[in-house]
């Protein structure tokens, strides 16, 4: 393999190392791993291709050593945890909307029952029909 192979073949690897998608190794972000996905021996890497495990290093630095496809995932963890957290505050909205429904449904039909009570207790000679208005 020529040197620019190498170096392709090693720009290539940290590319998918750091989009977290592997085609030949673990997907761990050492040089190890790097030289696997490059199809490289390491020595490669450490002593003549210096700069591009030093970018890779920067690269993996500048990322905390997570690849692109966990910061996906990170962000969209975020993301449901926010949507979770609402849909929970509007479950409790709803909740306590139907326990003051179900109290005033309580209250209405005590009241009901308590008026049918006094309609039996008016004597049906207290009724009176109205006049009809011409």
């Amino acid at each position: 393999m020529t040197d620019e192979h190498e170096r392709q073949a090693i720009a290539a690897a940290i590319s998918r190392l750091l989009a977290g998608t592997p085609l030949r190794s673990s997907g761990a972000l050492d040089i190890v791993t790097l030289a696997e996905e490059a199809g490289v021996k390491r020595n490669k890497l450490t002593h003549k291709h210096t700069d591009l495990k030093d970018l890779f290093y920067a690269e993996r630095k500048a990322r905390d050593g997570v690849p692109d496809s966990e910061i996906t995932l990170r962000e969209e963890i975020a993301t449901l945890k926010e949507k979770i957290k609402n849909l929970r505050e509007e479950r409790d909205e709803y909740r306590i909307a139907s326990e003051t429904f179900a109290r005033a449904m309580h209250v209405l039909t005590i009241e009901n029952t308590n008026l049918r009570k006094e309609i039996t207790k008016i004597p049906a000679s207290s009724v009176r029909a109205l006049p009809s208005r011409p």
